[in-house]
């Protein structure tokens, strides 16, 4: 397997699943699932830690795939030699989800009956669905147990998904910057961005990921890195497509960079799963019935400035989770960054996690 740092590279991997039983009931197949490993597997297969990626991530967690590379994965500064996920200790795993299109099958995927991209005649997923897929990756690596799986934003919904459909897959569970369901604020931003996206594909996904992408910052930081500053120009913008200010010229950047690396049906398809995600169903309707499926311990963490996902939804899992007398760990970071936090408040975020992981029996 891969072992990334400083001098290494990271080798994109596939796997081929025959097919997989929906929660509609569907079956679907075949699929591929694109995944990245860094480190070593140990003799025993007992220090594997699978991480799962938000709404617009993928499998590429870290290292480079060439020397000219001008970035690395997206949790790069965690997952490494001596970092949080230590590559020296663990076997880590990332995988790009059913419906993504970063090499999983998903609606940009050949449908092979006839043989053009799937697009909206992909079936309906869940976030159950994509993770039995990754269950699947565990098998092929023969992976029976999780050291731990862990997640931010939609990330962490997979993880805890996990850690209730598999209990006995996963030893402990990392979320952050999550929740047990979406609120309705949350659907709402994401119903705007997909009604966007069908009236206009091209440009509905660049103004989707603008709505998004304002939800990700905190009012804090905006107001620090943008304020009512006016794009560069000398003269008052009288053209609606001319954009006036900082902030606005950012948030057309963020959206067309956007349209030139993610498949519009792709995000309306997993903004669906998010929306539909509600662990508390598991449960009869009850999160903490939940909960008590599972046998894992759990780290929660949460960010102050992140409003997407307030902080009475972590706490909501920790109470669930105290309920059933399991054993949870809650940190709540100060933080400007909004729910971007997860992403960008390494060293804290790190050291958090290397206390828990150690503790892990």
């Amino acid at each position: 397997m891969v072992i990334s740092g400083a001098n290494d590279l990271v080798v994109k991997q596939e796997f081929q699943l025959a097919g997989i039983k929906l929660s509609s009931g569907q079956d679907f197949g075949p699929l591929v699932v694109a995944y990245e490993t860094y480190g070593q597997l140990a003799p025993a297969r007992d220090n594997a830690i699978l991480i799962f990626h938000a709404l617009s991530g993928d499998a590429h967690v870290a290292g480079r795939y060439a020397p000219t590379d001008k970035k690395p994965g997206w949790w790069d500064s965690l997952v490494g030699r001596g970092k949080a996920f230590d590559t020296d200790k663990y076997f880590i795993i990332c995988a790009n989800v059913l419906g993504g299109c970063q090499g999983s099958t998903g609606p940009s995927s050949i449908n092979p009956q006839t043989q053009r991209p799937y697009g909206l005649d992909f079936p309906l997923i869940t976030i159950k669905d994509m993770v039995n897929v990754q269950v699947a990756l565990l098998d092929q690596l023969g992976i029976e147990r999780l050291q731990a799986a862990v997640g931010g934003s939609m990330g962490g919904m997979l993880a805890l998904q996990l850690a209730v459909d598999w209990p006995e897959r996963v030893a402990n569970i990392i979320a952050v910057a999550t929740a047990a369901r979406v609120s309705a604020q949350n659907i709402a931003f994401n119903e705007v961005g997909r009604r966007a996206i069908l009236s206009n594909p091209h440009d509905g996904l660049a103004i989707a990921r603008m709505i998004g992408h304002i939800t990700y910052l905190s009012d804090d930081l905006m107001r620090e890195k943008f304020g009512r500053k006016t794009a560069d120009r000398q003269s008052f913008a009288a053209n609606f497509n001319d954009p006036q200010f900082a902030v606005e010229s950012y948030l057309q950047y963020k959206g067309a960079a956007f349209t030139e690396r993610f498949d519009a049906n792709s995000y309306l398809y997993i903004t669906k799963a998010i929306d539909l995600f509600n662990l508390a169903d598991d449960g009869g309707g009850n999160l903490e019935q939940a909960l008590a499926k599972s046998r894992s311990r759990f780290l929660v963490v949460h960010f102050s400035s992140d409003w997407l996902f307030p902080e009475y939804q972590a706490l909501e899992i920790v109470k669930a989770i105290m309920n059933n007398n399991g054993h949870v760990s809650y940190r709540a970071i100060d933080s400007s960054y909004g729910h971007d936090a997860f992403l960008l408040e390494s060293d804290q975020l790190g050291t958090i996690i290397t206390s828990f992981l150690a503790g892990a029996k």
